[in-house]
């Protein structure tokens, strides 16, 4: 059982073509709130993210942006939502949104979405961080990405006890449960010391 306080959340800094996409961030950003769970994001009020921020300040949740200072100006980010935290660069932006959070997921979005997320299920996998990681699989946008992971399973690439470092679910509330029931796989690389830079 994970004490959850805080999600990070990954996701896009665009709308999407569809508005299920729109829908999802506004479920997730009301499931957060009605979970007391505070919101660690990147900033800013575009695309998804906006969306998720918004849903998550107006209902008296908290919120966390953290943004590079090169991404700061308001043409990029927009307006700022919540507390705002400025950074020097996106190595820093991600492992201070790490180090904020207790869980993360990530949402459908693109290069910044998927480096995000793959920087935290790495980081798990040598045994960086042992926060649970999962994929909030909206209209099965991450169904070819699972498919990939399989298939790297299959191939030798990965091993299949880290399948298990990411738990999947279309569903908001679904997906939280699930992210404070997780434990992390056995078979893990632990590093000398805490095992842990990042909580």
């Amino acid at each position: 059982m994970n004490l959850l306080r805080s999600v990070c959340v990954y996701c896009g800094s665009s709308m999407g073509t569809k508005e299920v996409y729109r829908h999802a961030a506004e479920s997730m950003g009301r499931e957060l709130v009605s979970r007391g769970l505070r919101l660690v994001y990147g900033a800013g009020s575009v695309g998804l993210m906006g969306v998720l921020a918004r849903t998550v300040y107006e209902r008296g949740g908290d919120v966390l942006g953290i943004i590079p200072d090169v991404l700061a100006p308001r043409e990029v980010a927009g307006e700022s939502i919540g507390e705002t935290i400025i950074v020097e660069n996106m190595h820093e932006r991600k492992a201070l949104m790490a180090r904020e959070a207790d869980a993360f997921v990530a949402m459908p979005g693109g290069y910044g979405t998927m480096d995000e997320l793959f920087e935290a299920i790495t980081w798990g996998q040598i045994g960086i961080q042992r926060k649970p990681i999962g994929l909030y699989n909206v209209n099965g946008y991450f169904d070819h990405l699972l498919l990939w992971v399989d298939a790297a399973v299959k191939e030798g690439f990965i091993r299949p006890h880290h399948r298990q470092l990411f738990i999947v679910s279309d569903d908001a509330s679904t997906l939280l449960e699930k992210l404070a029931l997780h434990e992390p796989p056995a078979g893990v690389v632990k590093l000398p010391g805490n095992g842990s830079r990042f909580g």
